[in-house]
């Protein structure tokens, strides 16, 4: 893919390019010093994924994501920046993902693969007359091993409440993330559904209900074992959704 890295600090730039090169597979065709140069020099070479510092003078990151991804087949956007409180804003603009210098090299490699699928997403939508791709929000953010990763919602199992923390049960494993149950409903109501005060689920992964010699219900999801209550008030809402799946 063609890569064009914008930072205003010349040795961040030098290092991408260098990370890069040793992964192979892509190409630097431009850097630049700052948000309008990376717009100028995004219309000039039509980069695959544009390497974005936040923080630049004058226009910064954020600002020329938002310009740059406003065009019609426009590159994957990957943030690089020190600054991690950032990153929901910078998912905002539209960013792909989000790396927390110093990059480590297999980081990126993930990043840039997670780039190319959806420019291909992309250019399908665009093939079949969408004109706004990959809009809504497609990943979950959380803080691991003292970086921050984004987590496919494709990937999630379920979320659950415990304390002051909201596990994610993903298909790599768990992790913590800040929002709480109640902004993940919000944000996500197409993809989770409450079977309970402490627990969402992911719609596309129910298999069934079952019950327990005591009455209890329990949800099966597919992919994973665990077993999670359902709530007497939302029974209901579970075998709606579980009829409406055997009907497709």
């Amino acid at each position: 893919m063609k890569v064009l890295i914008a930072d205003d600090e010349p040795p961040a730039r030098e290092r991408l390019a260098q990370l890069i090169a040793d992964i192979g597979g892509h190409r630097v065709v431009a850097g630049a010093r700052n948000g309008r140069e990376a717009v100028e020099l995004s219309e000039r070479h039509h980069p695959d994924v544009v390497l974005m510092d936040v923080r630049m003078p004058g226009m910064d990151g954020l600002a020329a994501a938002t310009k740059i991804t406003a065009g019609e087949a426009p590159p994957a956007v990957i943030f690089v920046t020190a600054f991690g409180e950032h990153a929901l804003d910078a998912f905002d603009a539209r960013g792909v993902d989000y790396l927390v210098k110093p990059v480590r090299r297999v980081r990126l490699e993930h990043a840039l693969e997670r780039a190319r699928r959806l420019t291909r997403a992309q250019l399908d939508a665009l093939e079949e007359g969408q004109t706004d791709p990959g809009r809504s929000r497609t990943h979950l953010l959380c803080r691991r091993r003292g970086s921050l990763e984004l987590i496919p919602l494709e990937d999630v199992y379920f979320l659950q409440a415990e304390h002051k923390y909201v596990t994610v049960r993903h298909a790599g494993g768990e992790d913590l993330i800040e929002d709480s149950l109640r902004v993940l409903e919000d944000r996500f109501p197409e993809e989770f559904v409450r079977i309970h005060r402490n627990a969402l689920v992911a719609r596309e992964r129910l298999a069934g209900l079952e019950k327990d010699l005591d009455g209890r219900r329990y949800v099966m999801l597919r992919g994973v074992d665990d077993r999670l209550e359902v709530s007497r008030r939302h029974v209901a809402e579970l075998r709606r959704l579980l009829r409406e799946r055997a009907m497709r």
